[in-house]
């Protein structure tokens, strides 16, 4: 009983870091300027983790979901790609309709 404690308070505390993590690099902070915009690297990385901005942003309004400083069409791009990669772009909710269909 006390190795399953170990073990899930060591999850649980991976987890929570690498939330912490994530929430570090969330658009919105003073990191980016007009003069320096954001590229297609970080609108990757901001799709990515744009669910998790989301859900902070929810309970700190100085968290954004999308870099207002931004490259323009390179970042946008990048967070699409960002956020289709990893949230998924929809193909299993396709399959659901098609039942003869494996996906």
């Amino acid at each position: 009983m006390r190795n399953i404690l170990y073990k899930h308070g060591r999850l649980l505390l991976a987890v929570l870091g690498l939330l912490l993590l994530c929430t570090a690099c969330t658009p919105g902070n003073e990191r980016f300027t007009a003069d320096a915009p954001a590229g297609f690297w970080m609108g990757l990385w901001h799709g990515a983790i744009s669910m998790i901005s989301l859900i902070v942003h929810i309970f700190n309004r100085s968290v954004h979901m999308y870099e207002l400083h931004n490259t323009g069409a390179w970042y946008d791009f990048g967070f699409l790609m960002g956020a289709v990669s990893v949230w998924g772009g929809g193909t299993k909710a396709s399959c659901v309709y098609k039942s003869k269909k494996k996906c």
